[in-house]
């Protein structure tokens, strides 16, 4: 924890056969795409993962295959998040077993915890934490924040290793980068692609961003132009990132229209099968067909 971790660090889809059964070969062939397209890191069951909807003993065999054949090129982070203190904590000693390198706690998303009782429930799990830990910030889904005076009384508890933020609140992306310059080890993510390269300019370290799953090259020299502070380069692939984002997260009608966008993507260009986790089904033809053609207008599929 000497150092922050920096770069694009992916959020992996996870490629689905069926409701229970993962897509092995697929999954292979996603985490050699994302790591030959320069990604400093892979985030297994997060949002864009479908996590909190894939069983337990799927949510165990994602994490082991997708550290095999990562083979510690590049970190690989786990999301605990869970209604069950016990199993975020299983699934951490999982995880570090397996050869994951850092853990991902969003707040509990069922009974909302008040701040005391949120702040009390992170230093009783960083305590039990065999990895260093990211807070996950994702209000949209979860109901709760990280409030501000959490993520500063984190500052003092050795396992917590930084934040990743999914608000698409900019001032509190800006609070989260004063508290984070009082630790040198601490890194300060953002997840919606459309903010990464402003959040990057601004002081930021990367981004966990669902659309590299698709075309992870592009996003990589994005985060690198902005860290570079070139401007001109950083404006350029940010309007590339927005025209990949608007072309893809658009069809469709309900909010899993993201992540399925993304999914079928990844099964037109031949990496994973689409199979969503229920209640969600993958695109129909009509649907899927749209999104043929707009990879091919973005340059991704002939």
């Amino acid at each position: 924890m000497s150092q922050p971790l920096r770069g694009i660090i992916p959020p992996l889809v996870s490629p689905l056969r069926d409701r229970d059964s993962l897509d092995v070969a697929g999954l292979e062939r996603l985490v050699e795409h994302l790591i030959q397209g320069g990604v400093s890191g892979l985030f297994v069951l997060g949002t864009t993962g479908e996590g909190p909807s894939l069983s337990y003993r799927l949510r165990r065999e994602l994490v082991e295959r997708a550290c095999k054949q990562a083979a510690g090129r590049v970190p690989v982070l786990v999301g605990i998040t869970d209604t069950a203190f016990t199993e975020s904590v299983n699934l951490a000693r999982f995880s570090a077993d397996a050869g994951a390198t850092h853990v991902v706690l969003a707040p509990p998303y069922y009974f909302p915890a008040a701040p005391p009782e949120m702040l009390e429930y992170v230093q009783d799990l960083v305590s039990e934490m065999p990895l260093p830990l990211f807070l996950y910030n994702m209000p949209g889904l979860t109901k709760v924040s990280f409030e501000i005076d959490l993520v500063r009384r984190a500052l003092d508890m050795p396992g917590v290793c930084g934040v990743k933020d999914s608000s698409c609140d900019m001032i509190y992306f800006h609070r989260l980068l004063e508290v984070a310059r009082q630790r040198e080890d601490w890194s300060v993510l953002v997840g919606p692609e459309e903010l990464t390269a402003e959040a990057v300019l601004l002081g930021g370290h990367g981004g966990i961003n669902g659309g590299a799953n698709l075309h992870p090259k592009l996003y990589v020299e994005m985060y690198q132009a902005a860290a570079a502070q070139d401007l001109k380069r950083t404006r350029e692939l940010h309007a590339q990132v927005m025209q990949l984002a608007g072309a893809i997260y658009t069809v469709g009608r309900h909010k899993s229209a993201i992540i399925k966008g993304i999914k079928c993507g990844l099964s037109l260009l031949g990496i994973c099968e689409d199979h969503m986790a229920e209640p969600f089904h993958r695109f129909r033809d009509a649907e899927r067909e749209i999104i043929r053609e707009r990879l091919v207008t973005l340059g991704l599929l002939r």
